[in-house]
Parts: C-alpha cells; sequence; structure tokens
C-alpha cells in the first residue's frame, strides 16, 4: 500500500503519517434482523428505507475479545444500555426488547466461529413513510459481526498518530442531542476524518463551537500534563464507554483525573495526549498540526493506561472481569 504524504513535504521537520492498512469487511455467514438470522448476501434494505434517506437511526459499536478464558464482549450491558438510550432520546420504539437483541448477539457470534470481532447493532427506520416525520416509519433492528482489526493500524497503537484540527466544528448541544449515537450525527464525522485523511493525517480533532478541544470523529481524546490526566466533560461529547472504562482504570493506577474544557493550544504543549474509543481502543497521539506532543512517543501514562486497558480486555486482570460477558 502507498502511504499518505504530507502536501508540503518535509520543510518544516513534519513526519510522514503512519501506513494505515485498509480494514475491509470480511463477509461472514450470516447477520441477525428482526428476530431472525439472515444469509450475509440477503442482508438487504430497500432504496427507499427511512433511515438511508434521514439518517434517523441509532447504532453501537462493541468489540468482542479473545480472552485467556474464550471470547468475550467488552462491557456489553453498558452499550446495549447506550444503544436503547439513543432510542429513547430520538423518541424511536424500538421493536425488540433489548434482553432478545442481547441475547441474539452472542448467539450470532457462534453462528459465525468468530473469536474477535467487531459488533454493529442498528434500530432504524424502515420502508413504509418517507418525510421527515417518523413517528408512523416501521421500526427495523438489526446487528452484524465481522473480523477488524486496530483501526489505526498495529503501528498506530503501538508509535502514536498525526492528528489534524478539523475545520469542521462538533456539534452543538442544541443542535443534536449529543447523548444519543444517532448515525445522521456522524455526517460531520466523517467529514472531518476524509479532511484530515486527504492533508496527510491519520486522524481528525474537532473544536466545540465555542473553540474548546471537544473530541474525535468518533473517540473521545485525553490529556496529560504534570501527571494530571484531564479529558473533556460530557456536557459537550458522547458518553463513551471506553472513556469511562479508561478514566477507572486510571484512578486505580493512582492517577488524578480530571474532567474540564482545554484550548488547541494545551493540547499542543501537551505532556502527551491520546484517543480512545472502541474502534481505537487506546490510541498515542504523536502530533498535531505538525506540533510535536511531548517527545513524539507514546509517554509513559500513556503507556500504563494502554497496558492496563489490553490487560483487562484479554481478561488478564480478574478485578475487572465484570466488564467481560463471556461468548
Amino acid at each position: 500500500m502507498r502511504p499518505r504524504t504530507c502536501p508540503a513535504g518535509d520543510l518544516f521537520g513534519r513526519r510522514h503519517p503512519i501506513e494505515i492498512e485498509p480494514l475491509p469487511m470480511k463477509p461472514v455467514k450470516e447477520v441477525w434482523i428482526d428476530g431472525a438470522f439472515v444469509p450475509w448476501d440477503d442482508a438487504n434494505v430497500h432504496i427507499l428505507t427511512q433511515t438511508l434517506h434521514y439518517g434517523m437511526g441509532v447504532f453501537e459499536g462493541i468489540r468482542c475479545y479473545e480472552t485467556v478464558r474464550g471470547s468475550a464482549i467488552f462491557r456489553f450491558r453498558e452499550h446495549m444500555d447506550r444503544l436503547y438510550r439513543s432510542a429513547h432520546i430520538v423518541r424511536i420504539d424500538p421493536n425488540i426488547p433489548q434482553e432478545e437483541l442481547s441475547g441474539a448477539i452472542p448467539d450470532l457470534i457462534g453462528r459465525n466461529s468468530l473469536s474477535s470481532c467487531y459488533i454493529r447493532p442498528i434500530i432504524y427506520l424502515g420502508l413504509g413513510e418517507q418525510g421527515l416525520a417518523y413517528h408512523n416509519a416501521p421500526v427495523q433492528t438489526a446487528a452484524a459481526v465481522w473480523e477488524w482489526g486496530a483501526y489505526m493500524g498495529d503501528e498506530g497503537v503501538k508509535d502514536g498518530i498525526r492528528v489534524k484540527v478539523s475545520s469542521f466544528t462538533h456539534h452543538p448541544v442544541n443542535s443534536t442531542m449529543l447523548k444519543s449515537k444517532t448515525c445522521g450525527n456522524y455526517v460531520v464525522s466523517m467529514m472531518a476524518r476524509m479532511e484530515a485523511l486527504q492533508d496527510g493525517y491519520d486522524e481528525a480533532l474537532m473544536l466545540d463551537p465555542g473553540g474548546m478541544v471537544a473530541q474525535g470523529p468518533g473517540e473521545n481524546v485525553f490529556i496529560v500534563r504534570n501527571g494530571i490526566l484531564k479529558t473533556p466533560s460530557l456536557a459537550g461529547v458522547l458518553e463513551g464507554i471506553t472513556r469511562d472504562s479508561v478514566m477507572r482504570l486510571a484512578e486505580a493506577e493512582g492517577l488524578e483525573v480530571r474532567e474540564e474544557p482545554f484550548a488547541r493550544d494545551d493540547l499542543y504543549i501537551a505532556d502527551e495526549a491520546f484517543f480512545v474509543g472502541t474502534a481505537v481502543e487506546v490510541t498515542p497521539i504523536r502530533e498535531v498540526d505538525n506540533r510535536t506532543i511531548g517527545s513524539g512517543r507514546p509517554g509513559p501514562v500513556t503507556q500504563r493506561l494502554q497496558e492496563a486497558f489490553f490487560r483487562v480486555v484479554r481478561g488478564e486482570d480478574g478485578v475487572y472481569d465484570h466488564w467481560l460477558t463471556p461468548v
């Protein structure tokens, strides 16, 4: 694969972004739709499916890991609770009870013979009504699983990534309700990520409407300065489950954790910075807007938390076994 390059070369000492291998979706045998297991090739929707046109639907991203005691889903209950909270926020009445969907997903993993995978449940509006009013639209529920490696590549997880502050602003809290993981919310995230990639970076970082650091396109962000771990408050970002996990692990490690606003120049002069999320897991940030963060390598706090996180998801830390749901 040909790596992306910085548009102006290395005139100012800028390093090239890491070479991230694409993560193609490998077909599996079956998906789950409205209570039935369906062959992968038959998992289709109509062209006039309402969510396709207007983005009104809710979804989750969850990981199943291969642990020392077999496959297990990380913080499964919390993800499923958030999915159904998201539906409540946007006034979608799910057609499938949470318990039924939660029971189907482990079965789906087993039927596809996966030891580790990414899990995507979605509650969406199907064919039957068009227009911006959706109170009579048919609700459908589906779940899919597939093999998925490190979102930023193994090199990104190990060495860190280059990030660009995006020209796209994160959603205002009164414009799009940020506690719901709504399909349409991710349009601005996609534009931010594409802009960053096309400009030669590995990922974007979005500011909130007031100009303070918000989050990545699909990640929460942390900085470390003078030994203190900081992350933006939940007032203007999604309630990240990996974010919560890392904060708890940090407190268990004896680190001081603060939820408070910080500006982009606070990020520039941070000793360390990293992204967290289901897809990125714990990924160090080594550079922002062509400014080296700290030493330009993953720092000691980032490494401690990254190692602690991976011990947990591999089932090697019995204190957090309650975060793992066996498949």
